[in-house]
């Protein structure tokens, strides 16, 4: 699929000035009156800036760091509390001190909510990261496997800070484009959110969905969930998994909903078989949620891969030019579905207009079988909601996600049922839901206003980052009746015009990423806006 060409204009290069335009301390509020987030009464200041028509920018500062937090390490989480007392031997025979740190918030959908989630095993109160690094060091030396936290990220209470940012599409006022991308316009690779909107000449911008980054876990970029960009699939859904859902160009309609997708492939001799995948490597399903037999589990379960020697799996040029090597048989098919040549490896061109059938395992010999050169191939695709099928129009994106927050303006917090619970691992539903992180949220108003909104983490002093359940409580302050988490931590990135507002909470700065959601200015709107627009029209929220 080529990138979209919209490229650099005039209406981008008003929002540098805009930007610059916004005086500290715009305006200032008590915590009753300001994001839920530590107790009452904390300051908050909010700056905000129309970037265009309908669409505005509030960057929000609340709290203060707390003076009660302090560096420590996880040296492991239990599930039971007999485990955590033998990690806390072995630690204290190697010469440590230690405790043992009960951990008592499930995720609300968990059907267990018997006893306590786990139980950690930590050491050391040190006032700085060196400090607690220098353990650290030791500790691995001695074969522990640890991680240094703060503990103003634990979830428990504090006082902040946090730095959150808004992006408020009024979508019967904004006359550009809402489009999901994918960010280096093909399913492989990976480019930073700022890379991709300043090559689409995009006005904002944020980080997408989940995505594979590592090899051993399949195609660096393919999108682990649903996507969807103009009108094409380009992923099958992670079973169960909640989505943002984009069928119009400008916003307009914008729904959070479960998306689930149902691939099969019939053959002109009559015989039909269910794919496995799309646009993606075979046998390998990040976070899982597959259809088939795969292993270990067909449920969600994220960051995990699950595997699958027996699959079909159809790649077509938004993969590319070419399909993966490996063992197994392809079946090269012309636009009109028409099988040109059946190749007894996988790893040829993919034609133009048409596709590349990959079969390992059984699915290899259904093709041999009934992808014999001459024969035509149909694949269905059938994208279904809560509400129905959801047509694949040319103007439909859909952008992968998970848990869902908010449901008709309530809290709902799907994180066992989308996969973020791993039954046999507590720690991983604390680490990931429970403590404080980057994070990256879409929502929906009673008005259909579409939010955008990041909150950067892991910087103890500047933003500690949000929980599932302060994530759902910051998108229902901003005025959200339905949320979804996009992917977080160190994807977390929004981009206004050319300067990149959150802050990387990875060493190495902006992380590459897999897609994005791009607001894109409208065309024939660019000279007039040029010449309307007011340098110093800054507003507060």
């Amino acid at each position: 699929m080529p990138r979209l060409t919209v490229r650099r204009t005039a209406a981008l290069l008003l929002v540098a000035p805009l930007l610059a335009a916004v005086p500290p301390g715009v305006s200032a509020r008590a915590g009753g009156d300001g994001l839920p987030l530590g107790p009452p009464g904390l300051p908050e200041t909010r700056h905000a800036v129309e970037l265009a028509p309908g669409l505005t920018y509030t960057d929000i500062v609340r709290g203060m760091s707390s003076k009660r937090s302090f560096w420590t390490i996880t040296v492991g989480v239990t599930a039971t509390h007999g485990a955590a007392e033998r990690l806390l031997g072995q630690l204290r025979a190697a010469g440590y001190d230690g405790r043992i740190q009960r951990l008592d918030r499930r995720a609300p959908d968990d059907p267990d909510q018997t006893g306590p989630l786990g139980f950690a095993v930590r050491t050391g109160h040190f006032a700085t990261e060196d400090a607690a690094l220098v353990r650290q060091a030791r500790l691995t030396a001695a074969g522990f496997t640890t991680s240094v936290n703060n503990t103003a990220e634990d979830g428990t209470a504090t006082t902040g800070p946090w730095v959150v940012h808004v992006l408020r599409i009024d979508v019967d006022r904004f006359a550009g484009r809402v489009r999901a991308a994918l960010s280096t316009g093909v399913v492989p690779g990976l480019a930073t959110v700022s890379a991709t909107d300043a090559s689409l000449g995009a006005l904002a911008g944020v980080n997408g969905g989940f995505f594979v980054i590592d090899a051993i876990d399949g195609t660096p970029g393919d999108l682990a969930g649903v996507s969807v960009v103009d009108g094409q699939l380009v992923s099958e859904a992670v079973r169960g998994r909640t989505a943002l859902v984009l069928p119009a160009a400008d916003g307009a309609g914008a729904r959070i909903e479960r998306v689930s997708t149902r691939l099969t492939v019939r053959s002109s001799d009559g015989s039909g078989r269910e794919v496995d995948g799309l646009n993606r490597a075979s046998g390998l399903i990040r976070s899982c949620g597959g259809v088939g037999g795969d292993q270990p589990t067909q449920r969600p379960l994220h960051d995990v891969t699950c595997t699958d020697s027996s699959e079909l799996i159809v790649l077509r040029r938004v993969f590319g030019a070419s399909a993966p090597d490996g063992d197994g048989v392809e079946a090269a098919v012309d636009p009109a579905g028409r099988v040109r040549e059946l190749r007894d490896h996988r790893g040829g061109p993919i034609p133009v207009g048409g596709a590349v059938l990959q079969g390992t395992g059984s699915a290899a010999d259904w093709l041999r079988q009934h992808a014999r050169p001459g024969l035509r191939i149909r694949v269905e695709q059938r994208l279904g909601t809560p509400l129905g099928v959801l047509p694949l129009t040319p103007a439909l994106d859909v952008v992968n996600g998970g848990p869902r927050l908010l449901g008709a303006g309530r809290t709902r917090i799907d994180a066992f049922a989308e996969g973020f619970v791993h039954p046999d691992d507590p720690g991983f539903y604390w680490a990931f839901g429970v403590r404080r992180n980057p994070r990256t949220m879409a929502g929906l108003t009673r008005d259909g206003d579409l939010l955008l909104v990041t909150s950067d983490g892991r910087a103890p002093g500047y933003s500690v980052g949000l929980s599932f359940a302060e994530e759902a409580r910051v998108m229902r302050a901003l005025g959200a009746r339905s949320a979804v988490n996009l992917d977080g931590g160190g994807s977390t990135t929004m981009v206004v015009g050319d300067r990149l507002v959150t802050r990387p909470s990875d060493p190495t700065g902006e992380r590459p990423v897999g897609d994005a959601v791009v607001l894109l200015p409208d065309r024939c709107a660019v000279g007039q806006r040029r010449r309307t627009a007011d340098p110093g029209g800054v507003r507060g929220s």
